[in-house]
């Protein structure tokens, strides 16, 4: 029913562990193969390609959906309907910025700062070209093709380019002027296969698994035993996502309790629990969490 597009490149390793998390494994015959499929009825087809291209090709209908970043939705300017962001990156659950880096001993403080016909070297020239218009810089904008920041200062005066963290530019000598753009990974989708009531529904069953696998990500499930006295103190210290689940047993002084809690914490969390009273702590890995 739906074809669906991928991200080549930095973001695929990312995508696959979320698809797979998801119960929508891809599969292909090698790490170079452009085709791929998914045990699934409700996607038919699956191509990998850059993600640069993604956005102009399911704006045309090649596609009916598939992921890429809204850095680059921005700088196509495709037509395309947002399906909700997923929070994820090449390395974190954080956002990617487009950011505007100069020389660490430059002495610019803002993009206003930027002197006349200063050479800006970025992957994203169409955007770059807007924000720097917006901000009244006149400067030479030079495409780039790959390792961006290793072109200053010898090729170019600045940069405008995407990071996570920063610590690549910091390693170059370069520091952030400005962000243009916080761009997560987004679920998009054709406005024409959108319209369609059927694959409508069937792209929003495949956002659900995929959110549904990104909130499950840090977190655990605990089961416990809990006698009647202490439930109270138990349920008190438990930092679960909602209420915990709390029935009674058969042995009428006696509790199970389920929630849903941040992994991270859970090695104090349950030396805690036990000393409030909880018996028989079970911590189970979760893979999705839909709500």
């Amino acid at each position: 029913m739906l074809s669906l597009v991928l991200p080549k490149g930095s973001l695929e390793r990312a995508t696959l562990e979320l698809f797979d998390a998801a119960d929508l494994t891809v599969r292909r015959s090698s790490d170079r193969d452009y085709h791929a499929s998914v045990d699934d009825p409700r996607i038919e087809r699956v191509r990998f390609l850059r993600p640069q291209e993604i956005p102009s090709y399911i704006e045309q209908g090649l596609f009916d959906f598939g992921i890429t970043g809204r850095d680059w939705i921005a700088e196509t300017g495709a037509d395309v309907a947002s399906l909700g962001e997923l929070q994820y990156s090449k390395a974190t659950s954080d956002p990617v910025r487009v950011v505007l880096a100069v020389p660490a001993g430059a002495p610019w403080q803002s993009a206003a700062d930027l002197p006349e016909g200063i050479r800006i070297s970025t992957e994203l020239p169409a955007l770059t070209r807007r924000y720097l218009e917006a901000a009244g810089v006149k400067a030479v904008v030079i495409p780039s093709y790959g390792a961006t920041e290793a072109k200053v200062p010898d090729i170019v005066d600045a940069i405008v380019d995407l990071t996570e963290t920063g610590s690549s530019l910091r390693k170059n000598g370069l520091r952030i002027l400005d962000t243009l753009l916080t761009s997560y990974t987004e679920l998009i989708a054709n406005h024409a296969a959108l319209a369609d009531p059927a694959k409508r529904a069937a792209m929003e069953d495949v956002a659900l698994l995929l959110q549904g696998a990104i909130r499950a990500r840090g977190n655990v499930l605990l089961k416990l035993n809990v006698p009647a006295q202490d439930l109270a103190a138990v349920t008190d210290i438990l930092p679960a996502m909602s209420s915990p689940t709390i029935t009674s047993l058969a042995r009428g002084d006696m509790n199970a309790v389920e929630a849903v809690v941040p992994k991270r914490g859970v090695n104090t969390l349950i030396p805690a629990l036990k000393t409030a009273g909880a018996r028989d702590i079970l911590e189970i890995p979760i893979s999705k969490i839909v709500e």
